[in-house]
C-alpha cells in the first residue's frame, strides 16, 4: 500500500476562547452582539458563536460600567480611574473622556435620544452628561449608600431618571425640573434590578429583600408587592405579543380565575436559585424551571451561585441570563405536543474557563468536544457553534482527565478521573452517569478506554496504581449507575502515573510516571514487560504507534523519545521544545508525531528524519491537552490560557495557493514585460509594485529619467498609488538612496513624488516618519557631495583660463566678482588653497621630470636630436615669417 502524503502545514482556528470574565455586560439592540468587560479590555462578541468580533484596550483600568448608544455605534465605559470613556466601535477609537464621579462609576444608561449619558456612582451621586460634549448637565444627590442600578423612562416625552441604591429606595428625578420627584421606599434591603413596563405607567423594582415592588408612575404609588422567596438580581417586563407573552397565555387560563384583572402585567425574575421565573401581577408566579441549569462549584459559597443578570431579547430571539460562574444562557420556547410551551435552555455561552485539563473528539463526525475545565463538571461542545450543548455533572473534585469511546452498537461512552479519587462512566445519548469506580487511594490522572474490545477501561492515580476495571454488564435503563468492578490492581510506579495508552489491540498498556520511567504490562493481568528508562524528568505522555511496536513517551526534560517494545531501547529522541513536553501524539498513521509542551509551542515532526518541519505559536501558556481526531486527523490543542484551538491539514490547500500565486506571477511578469517593450511606464510601474519588485522598479525609473519625455507617464504612475504603496515605494527609496550610484535616481523618484503629493499627505501615512528619518541623512550627505563638486569646478575653470587654454568668460568673471564681494574670506580661503595646490602641481611635474632624466644616454641623444629639429623648424618658421 501507498504510503499516505506527509502533512506540512496546520491552519489554527481559536474555537474557544475567553471572552468574558464577570462584571458588566450589555447587549446590542438588536440582540446580535454584546459588549462585556474581561479583565482590563472590552470585547464585542458575536452572540450567534461566542467570537471575539474585536477588543477594545482599557489600558490598566478595571471596567466597572457599561452602555450602549440606542443605534449601538456609541459604546460608553467607566472604571477605578473614575473615567468615562465614549468609543466608537467602528474604528474601536475613544472619541472623548472626561472625570466626574469621586468613586467609581457602578451603572450607566444612555437616553433614547442618545444624546445624554447617566451615571450612578460609589461615591452616592447621579450625574447626566451631555454625549457629545462631555459636559455635566444633571447634578444629583439624595442617596445614603451606593447607587448601583440607574434607568432612562424609554418615552422621551417624559423626562425622568431612576435610579436604585444600597440605601433600599429608588429615586425618580426629572431632568427638567432638575430634582427628586419621588423616593420610593417600600425596600427593606438593596435594589439591585430595575424595569419599565412596555405601556411606560409602571415601575418595576426587585432587590435582595427577597420582594418585586411595582409602582405606578402617575401617583408613585406601590399597587402590589410580590414576594419571591429569592434574592432577586434581575427583573424583566415582558412585552405585550411577544414569545413570552404567547408562552405565558396558556399558564393563564389554568390559574387565572375570570375575576378582576386590573393588573396585566408580566415580568421574569431571575437570582440566586439559578431559576427562571416568570409572572403575572394579578396571580403571582405562572411558571418556575423545575432544575437549574447553573453549573455549581463546590467551592463556590451560597452568595455566588445562581444568576447575576437577564435580559429579554428583541424580535422574540428569547431570554438571555447570565450566571455567577460567567456563563451566558439562551432561553427560547418551543411547542410540546400537550400543545403547551415549555422554556428550553437553547444555547449555553461560557465566557471563562481558567484552565483546559484535558479534551476530546465525540461523534461519529467528530463535530463535539468533551472538555475537562478546572470544575467539577465536563462540558460538551458542539464545533459549529461552539455552545456547550450539555454538562456531564456528577464528580465532587475537579476532573483531571477523560477519554472517549464508540461502541459498535453506535453509543457513545465517556470515562472521567477526578481529585475525588473516583472513576465515572457517562452515556453522552442519555447525559448521564451508567457506572462509578471507587478504590482509588488517590486523585485520579490517567484513564483510557480498550481500543478493540471495548468492554474495559483502565485508570491511573497518584497513589502509584493502575487499575482495570470492567463495564461488561452495563444496562441502558438502570435507574443507579452501576459499580465499575477493578479485574486487576498493581502498584506500577514510584510517584503520581500522569499518563496512560492501550494498544491498538488491547494487549499492552503503557504508563508515564513522575520517578521518570514508563512501563509496559500485559493485559489483562498487569504482568510487567519491559520499562522504559533514559528521561531525565518525569513522563508527561505515553502512546503507542498504530503501525509499529514503539511507544512515544513526552518528558519534562525537554524531549520526546521513541522505544522500542521488544527490548525497551530508545530508537530515536525529538529535541526541540524548550520546556516541558505534555503531550504527544501520533499522526498520519504512525508516520508523523505532533507534540505541545509548557512553552507553548504546537510542533511537527516527521519520524523517519526526526526533523521538525513546523512549528505554531498559538497559545500563551502551557498546553495541558491534545486530541487528535480519528477519521479526519484534525487536532485541537488546550491549556492555561483557557483558550481550545482547532487545528485542520492545510497543507493540499497552501500547495494550491503557493501553484495559483507562481501561476499569476509568471502571468503578471509577461505583463510587465509587455508593458516595456511598448514603452508603457504607467502600466509596468503599477505592475512591478503589485509584484514587489524593486530592482524592476529602479530600471523603471533609470528609464523615465534618460527619457525626460516620459515624465507625464511617471507622473500618471505615481497619482494612482493609495498611501501603503507610497509608504513601500518610499521605502525602496530608501534603500536606493543609500548606495552613490543610485541616488540619482531615488532623488528623481522623491522629486517627481513631492511634486504630485504635498508633504502634508505623505506625512499623515502611518509609520512614514521612520521612512523619511532614514532618508534625510543620506540626502544630506549626497547634496554635500555635490556641491563640492560644483566647486572644484571653479578650479578647473581657474586652471584653463591661467593657462590661457580657453578665454574667460567675462559674464562668468562678474558673477564670480560679486559672489567674491560678498565672501571676501571664503574665498581669501580657496585662494590659498588654489595657491598650495598649484605649488603641489609644480613641485609634481619638476619630480616627474626629474625622473625622465634618469633615462638611458639613447634616449638621451634621441631627445636632443628632436629638440634640434624643432629649433630649427621654429627658425625656418620665423625667417618666412618676416
Amino acid at each position: 500500500m501507498a504510503s499516505l502524503p506527509l502533512k506540512k502545514s496546520y491552519g489554527c482556528e481559536p474555537v474557544l476562547q475567553q471572552f468574558y470574565g464577570g462584571g458588566p455586560l450589555v447587549v446590542s439592540s438588536d440582540g446580535s452582539f454584546i459588549a462585556c468587560a474581561c479583565g482590563e479590555s472590552i470585547n464585542i462578541v458575536d452572540l450567534s458563536n461566542a467570537s471575539i468580533k474585536s477588543t477594545i484596550e482599557g489600558g490598566s483600568d478595571t471596567i466597572t460600567a457599561l452602555a450602549l448608544s440606542p443605534d449601538d455605534k456609541l459604546l460608553f465605559s467607566s472604571g477605578h480611574s473614575r473615567e468615562i470613556r465614549v468609543w466608537d466601535l467602528s474604528t474601536l477609537k475613544c472619541l472623548r473622556s472626561w472625570k466626574g464621579h469621586d468613586g467609581p462609576a457602578i451603572g450607566m444608561a444612555c437616553h433614547p435620544s442618545g444624546g445624554l449619558l447617566a451615571t450612578a456612582g460609589a461615591d452616592r451621586k447621579v450625574l447626566v452628561w451631555d454625549v457629545d460634549g462631555g459636559f455635566c448637565t444633571h447634578y444629583f444627590k439624595g442617596h445614603k449608600g451606593v447607587v448601583s442600578s440607574i434607568l432612562f423612562h424609554p418615552d422621551t416625552d417624559k423626562s425622568l431618571l431612576f435610579s436604585g441604591s444600597d440605601d433600599a429606595t429608588v429615586r425618580v428625578w426629572d431632568l427638567l425640573a432638575k430634582k427628586c420627584v419621588a423616593t420610593l421606599d417600600k425596600h427593606f434591603s438593596r435594589v439591585t434590578s430595575m424595569a419599565i413596563t412596555s405601556d411606560g405607567s409602571a415601575l418595576l423594582s426587585a432587590g435582595r429583600d427577597k420582594v418585586v415592588n411595582l409602582w405606578d408612575l402617575r401617583d408613585y404609588s406601590c399597587k402590589l408587592t410580590v414576594p419571591t422567596y429569592e434574592m432577586v438580581e434581575a427583573v424583566c417586563a415582558i412585552p405585550p405579543g411577544s414569545a413570552f407573552d404567547s408562552f405565558l397565555s396558556s399558564y393563564n387560563q389554568q390559574t387565572i380565575k375570570k375575576k378582576c384583572r386590573s393588573l396585566e402585567i408580566h415580568f421574569i425574575t431571575v437570582g440566586e436559585r439559578g431559576i427562571v421565573r416568570m409572572w403575572n401581577a394579578d396571580s403571582a408566579c405562572l411558571y418556575e424551571q423545575k432544575s437549574s441549569d447553573v453549573t455549581i462549584s463546590s467551592e463556590m459559597d451560597d452568595s455566588k451561585r445562581g444568576f447575576t443578570a437577564a435580559t429579554v431579547l428583541p424580535s422574540n430571539q428569547g431570554l438571555l441570563c447570565v450566571t455567577a460562574d460567567q456563563q451566558l444562557l439562551l432561553y427560547t420556547t418551543v411547542e410540546v405536543p400537550e400543545k403547551k410551551m415549555e422554556l428550553i435552555l437553547s444555547k449555553r455561552l461560557v465566557g471563562y474557563n481558567e484552565e483546559i485539563l484535558d479534551l476530546k473528539f465525540l461523534g461519529e463526525e467528530e463535530q463535539y468536544l468533551a472538555v475537562a475545565t478546572n470544575i467539577e463538571q465536563v462540558q460538551v461542545y458542539d464545533l459549529s457553534s461552539m455552545s456547550c450543548s450539555y454538562v456531564l455533572a456528577g464528580h465532587s473534585e475537579i476532573v483531571l482527565c477523560l477519554d472517549t469511546c464508540a461502541l459498535s452498537s453506535g453509543k457513545i461512552l465517556i470515562v472521567t478521573g477526578s481529585k475525588d479519587n473516583s472513576v465515572r462512566l457517562w452515556d453522552s445519548e442519555s447525559r448521564c452517569c451508567v457506572g462509578v469506580g471507587t478504590g482509588h487511594m488517590g486523585a485520579v490522572g490517567a484513564v483510557a478506554f480498550s481500543k478493540k474490545l471495548q468492554n474495559f477501561l483502565v485508570s491511573g492515580s497518584s497513589d502509584h496504581t493502575i487499575k482495570v476495571w470492567s463495564f461488561d454488564g452495563l444496562s441502558d435503563d438502570a435507574e443507579q449507575p452501576m459499580n465499575l468492578k477493578a479485574k486487576a490492581v498493581v502498584a506500577a510506579h514510584g510517584k503520581d502515573i500522569n499518563s496512560l495508552a492501550v494498544a491498538p489491540n488491547d494487549s499492552l498498556v503503557c504508563t508515564g510516571s513522575q520517578d521518570r520511567t514508563a512501563c509496559v504490562w500485559r493485559l489483562p493481568d498487569l504482568v510487567s514487560v519491559v520499562t522504559f528508562r533514559g528521561h531525565k524528568r518525569g513522563i508527561w505522555s505515553v502512546e503507542f504507534s498504530p503501525v509499529d511496536q514503539v511507544v512515544i513517551t513526552a518528558s519534562g526534560d525537554k524531549t520526546i523519545k521513541m522505544w522500542s517494545i521488544s527490548d525497551g531501547s530508545c530508537l530515536k529522541t525529538f529535541e526541540g521544545h524548550t520546556s516541558s513536553v505534555l503531550r504527544a501524539s501520533f499522526l498520519t498513521r504512525g508516520a508523523q508525531i505532533v507534540s505541545c509542551g509548557a512553552d507553548g509551542l504546537v510542533k511537527l515532526w516527521t519520524v523517519r528524519t526526526g526533523e521538525c518541519i513546523a512549528t505554531y505559536d498559538k497559545h500563551e501558556d502551557k498546553i495541558w491537552a491534545l486530541a487528535v481526531g480519528k477519521k479526519t486527523e484534525m487536532f485541537a490543542t488546550g491549556g492555561s490560557d483557557a483558550l481550545v484551538n482547532l487545528w485542520h491539514d492545510s497543507t493540499a490547500a497552501e500547495r494550491e495557493e503557493a501553484f495559483r500565486k507562481e501561476e499569476e506571477a509568471v502571468l503578471r511578469g509577461q505583463e510587465l514585460e509587455n508593458a516595456v517593450l511598448d514603452a508603457d511606464y504607467t502600466k509596468a510601474i503599477q505592475v512591478a509594485f503589485e509584484l514587489r519588485r524593486p530592482h524592476k522598479l529602479f530600471e523603471l525609473f533609470a528609464s523615465v529619467c534618460r527619457k525626460r519625455e516620459a515624465e507625464l507617464q511617471i507622473e500618471k504612475a505615481l497619482h494612482a498609488l493609495g498611501k501603503e504603496e507610497i509608504r513601500q515605494l518610499l521605502e525602496y527609496v530608501r534603500e536606493w538612496n543609500t548606495k552613490p550610484k543610485l541616488c540619482h535616481v531615488a532623488q528623481f523618484v522623491l522629486f517627481q513624488l513631492f511634486n504630485i503629493h504635498p508633504p502634508t499627505e505623505i506625512i499623515e501615512i502611518k509609520g512614514i516618519s521612520d521612512v523619511l528619518e532614514g532618508l534625510i541623512p543620506y540626502t544630506q550627505r549626497h547634496f554635500s557631495r555635490i556641491d563640492r563638486l560644483v566647486r572644484s569646478t571653479f578650479l578647473l575653470d581657474y586652471t584653463l583660463t591661467g593657462m590661457s587654454v580657453i578665454e574667460p568668460d567675462t559674464e562668468a568673471r562678474e558673477v564670480k566678482a560679486e559672489s567674491l564681494v560678498d565672501s571676501n574670506v571664503h574665498q581669501d580661503a580657496n585662494d590659498v588653497v588654489i595657491t598650495e595646490n598649484v605649488a603641489k602641481e609644480q613641485i609634481e611635474s619638476e619630480g616627474k621630470t626629474a625622473s625622465k632624466k634618469r633615462k638611458s644616454h639613447k634616449s638621451r641623444e634621441s631627445s636632443h636630436k628632436k629638440e634640434r629639429r624643432a629649433d630649427q623648424t621654429n627658425a625656418a618658421a620665423i625667417s618666412l615669417q618676416a
